[in-house]
C-alpha cells in the first residue's frame, strides 16, 4: 500500500517578470507560516539590491552569462493540463520506497510506502509539508545554503516552489531508494528546493534527477539543495542533471555532515545550455566522512561550471572527491575545487582529483584545484589531469572488430569506470553509463 499526497497551487501564477507586484501575487497565492513569508521577503530585498554576477568576479571569470536575460523569465506558471513529466532515467527496474515528481516547479505527485510513513518519515512536497509541519522544519530550512550568497541564491530563497522534503526520524533506516524527478516543459521555469534531513542514526538513499520534456528544451532553473546529515547518519545521494540543452541552470548545493556521519554524494552533469553550480560539503562534526563523485559530459556548445568545496571544520574528518569530465564538439568544462581546513580541524584527511578527456579539437577545460590549510596536522592533496583519446587505442579496438564509434564509447566508458565503481546502486551505475554512451559520437581524432 502507498501513502499518497498531491498538492496544487490555489491559482496559477502569471509569468509577468520578477517585479514587486509579481512577487506579491506569488505570496498571496500561497498558504504558508508567517515566519516563512518573512524569510522570503528578506531574500527578495537582497535579490533586488544584488547585481547580476559578471566576469569581474573571480568565481565567474570563466563563465560568461552576458547572453542570459533574466527579464525574459517569470515566476513559475502552472503547467498545461495536457503536459506530463518525462520518463525517469535512474529508476528503471528499481523498487522505490517513494517518489516525488514536479513539473514546471509545481507538485505533480508524491508517494511514500506506508511502512516508512508509519515510522514518521516525511517525503514529498516541501510546499505542503512546510505548511503542516512548520515547527519541525523551521530550524532546518536555509540552514545550509546561504540565502544571500548571490543574486541566484536570493531569488531561490524568495521564490522557491515545487520543493521536495525528505525527513527521516532518529534511528529509522529506509532500505529502498526514494526518487525525485524535477521536470520542465520548453520555455518553463523551475525554482525547486530540496531539503533532506536525516536525524541521528538514520539512513536513506535518494535518487534525484532533472529533465526537460524535450531534449532541447529551453528554460530557467534556479535551485537549491540542502543535505543535513545528523550524527551517525548515512546518506547516499545521486543527482543527475539532465535538463534540455537550451536550459540555463544555476544552483547552490550544500551538505552539513555531523559527528561520525557519512555522505556519499554522486552527481551526473549532462544537460543544460549553461550550468553554474556550487557544490559544498561541510564536515561540521568530529569523525564525519564524505565521498563526492562527479561525472560530466558536454557536447555542442554547452558550458558547465562546477565549483566544489570540501570544508573541514572539525578534527578527525575525511573527505574524498573524484570528478571526471569528457568533452566533444565545441563544449567547455570548468571545475574549480577547494579543500579548506580550519585551524581546529586537526587530523584531517582530504583528497580531490579531477580528470578530463578531450574527444574533439575545439573543446576547452579549466581544471583548478586548490588548498587552504590552517591546521598543522593534516593529510591533504589534490591532482588534475587533461588528456586526449589515444588514436592507438581506437585503432587497436577496430582491429578487434569494433567500429570507430563503438571504440570511442568503450574508451569513454572505461574512463568513467572509476567513478561508476564507487556507486553502490547497480541500476544507477548503468543508467549514468547508458546516458553518457548515447551522447558519444564517432571520434575523428584531435589535431596536434
Amino acid at each position: 500500500m502507498c501513502h499518497k499526497t498531491t498538492s496544487t497551487m490555489t491559482r496559477a501564477i502569471a509569468p509577468i517578470g520578477f517585479t514587486q507586484q509579481s512577487f506579491e501575487n506569488f505570496l498571496a497565492a500561497r498558504s504558508e507560516p508567517g515566519w516563512l513569508t518573512e524569510l522570503r521577503r528578506a531574500a527578495w530585498e537582497v535579490f533586488e539590491k544584488t547585481p547580476m554576477p559578471d566576469r569581474g568576479q573571480e568565481e565567474w571569470r570563466r563563465t560568461d552569462i552576458r547572453g542570459f536575460r533574466l527579464e525574459r523569465f517569470g515566476l513559475p506558471e502552472m503547467p498545461k493540463a495536457d503536459r506530463s513529466p518525462p520518463a525517469s532515467v535512474l529508476t528503471q527496474g528499481v523498487e522505490l520506497a517513494g517518489q516525488s515528481v514536479t513539473l514546471n516547479s509545481h507538485p505533480w505527485r508524491a508517494t511514500l510506502q506506508r511502512p516508512w510513513a508509519d515510522q514518521g518519515v516525511l517525503f514529498g512536497s516541501l510546499d505542503r509539508l512546510v505548511a503542516s509541519h512548520g515547527d519541525l522544519l523551521r530550524p532546518h530550512l536555509a540552514r545550509a545554503v546561504d540565502p544571500y550568497y548571490d543574486k541566484f541564491a536570493a531569488l531561490n530563497a524568495a521564490c522557491w516552489t515545487g520543493g521536495t522534503l525528505l525527513y527521516v526520524p532518529r534511528g529509522v533506516t529506509i532500505d529502498r531508494p526514494l526518487h525525485i524527478l524535477r521536470s520542465m516543459t520548453s520555455g518553463g521555469v523551475d525554482f525547486g528546493r530540496t531539503l533532506v534531513v536525516l536525524e541521528e542514526g538514520a539512513e536513506a538513499t535518494l535518487l534525484a534527477e532533472t529533465a526537460g520534456t524535450d531534449p532541447e528544451a529551453a528554460g530557467l532553473h534556479c535551485g537549491a539543495v540542502e543535505l543535513l546529515v545528523g550524527p551517525g547518519a548515512r546518506l547516499r545521494y545521486i543527482d543527475l542533471q539532465n535538463w534540455g540543452t537550451g536550459t540555463w541552470h544555476f544552483a547552490h548545493h550544500k551538505a552539513l555532515v555531523d559527528r561520525d556521519a557519512s555522505l556519499q554524494w554522486t552527481i551526473g552533469a549532462l544537460g543544460s545550455r549553461l550550468a553554474k553550480v556550487n557544490q559544498h560539503v561541510a564536515l561540521v562534526g568530529e569523525g564525519a566522512d564524505a565521498q563526492v563523485n562527479g561525472v560530466m559530459f558536454t557536447e555542442g556548445k554547452q558550458h558547465l561550471s562546477y565549483h566544489t568545496l570540501q570544508h573541514h571544520e572539525k578534527p578527525h574528518c575525511h573527505s574524498d572527491l573524484l570528478y571526471k569530465g569528457a568533452l566533444q564538439d565545441k563544449s567547455r568544462l570548468v571545475w574549480r575545487g577547494m579543500i579548506r581546513v580550519e585551524p581546529q580541524a586537526q587530523q584531517t584527511n582530504a583528497y580531490q582529483r579531477n580528470d578530463n578527456l578531450l574527444l574533439t579539437e575545439h573543446v576547452r577545460v579549466d581544471s583548478i584545484p586548490g588548498l587552504e590549510i590552517e591546521a598543522d596536522d593534516v593529510k591533504c592533496s589534490h591532482a588534475a589531469t587533461i588528456g586526449r583519446v589515444d588514436d592507438e587505442q581506437i585503432f587497436y579496438a577496430q582491429t578487434r572488430g569494433f567500429t570507430r564509434k563503438e571504440a570511442t564509447r568503450m574508451i569513454v566508458s572505461g574512463f568513467f569506470q572509476q567513478v561508476f565503481d564507487r556507486i553502490a546502486l547497480e541500476s544507477a551505475r548503468e543508467a549514468l553509463g547508458d546516458a553518457i554512451g548515447r551522447r558519444v559520437r564517432e571520434y575523428g581524432g584531435v589535431e596536434s
